[in-house]
């Protein structure tokens, strides 16, 4: 497959950015999209010229650091998916692809298609954890959870903190991202202590880092790789009026 890629790049925060275009020859359909680019960036260096910035880690649809937007949409928009797993086999030869950094301003572009989402992190810190001190690890069934309880709170620690939900919403929201968070914790008996001072604490601090309002289009869940309900955020609204008449 021979393809051309339309890449933006971007020296650091404060420099203005431009899309660069580039060849990709020679592309087998089996490798993945993060591959694809390891294999550009290395005749851009055989070339002599700077290679462009991404990031990865796992590349197993895990850690979630393969933040791109392909084509206008975050991760390619294979359902399911993130964009190291995301196969070259889904384009077609002689294609354009445009490849660009997340969008929102709490994600601030720090170099070329790689974004600062350390915003999340803060949000987590102010309240996604239980503080309780519990000693020694419990024998696994001293505290019984019921299975649509412990299913729904597996669907939502299912969330890897990616921030296409963010990218794919017009308003720049995380909503979905801390309902995930908030319902995880919030499912369980080790979570109920401080469920409602948690909700109020992150929803506080996601406001703080510029996040936008959520209007439920609808687009987080779309493109949410692992494929995170808006169930979720229906469940940190009514745990955040309780939480704010409490306060």
């Amino acid at each position: 497959m021979n393809l051309t890629l339309k890449v933006w790049r971007q020296k650091n925060r404060s420099a203005a950015g431009e899309f660069a275009t580039y060849q990709a020859r020679d592309i087998i359909p089996d490798m993945s999209f993060l591959e694809m680019l390891d294999v550009v960036n290395e005749e851009i260096l055989a070339q002599g010229h700077e290679p462009f910035a991404f990031d990865s880690d796992c590349r197993e649809g895990i850690c979630g650091a393969c933040s791109l937007v392909i084509n206008g949409i975050p991760h390619g928009g294979n359902k399911g998916v993130t964009a190291c797993q995301l196969h070259m086999r889904h384009f077609h030869d002689g294609q354009t692809i445009t490849i660009e950094p997340w969008r929102a301003s709490a994600f601030p572009v720090d170099r070329d298609l790689i974004t600062d989402r350390t915003a999340f992190d803060r949000i987590i810190a102010s309240g996604g954890f239980i503080s309780a001190h519990t000693g020694g690890a419990p024998d696994g069934n001293a505290l019984p959870v019921s299975k649509p309880d412990a299913d729904k709170a597996m669907d939502a620690a299912a969330c890897i903190g990616c921030g296409a939900c963010v990218a794919a919403c017009k308003n720049a929201s995380a909503m979905l991202f801390v309902a995930a968070k908030v319902s995880h914790l919030g499912l369980l008996p080790q979570g109920q202590a401080e469920r409602y001072d948690r909700v109020v604490k992150m929803v506080e601090t996601m406001d703080n880092e510029g996040f936008g309002n959520c209007t439920v289009t609808g687009a987080c869940e779309a493109v949410c790789p692992k494929e995170i309900s808006l169930e979720f955020i229906g469940r940190l609204n009514r745990d955040y009026l309780v939480g704010s008449l409490k306060k």
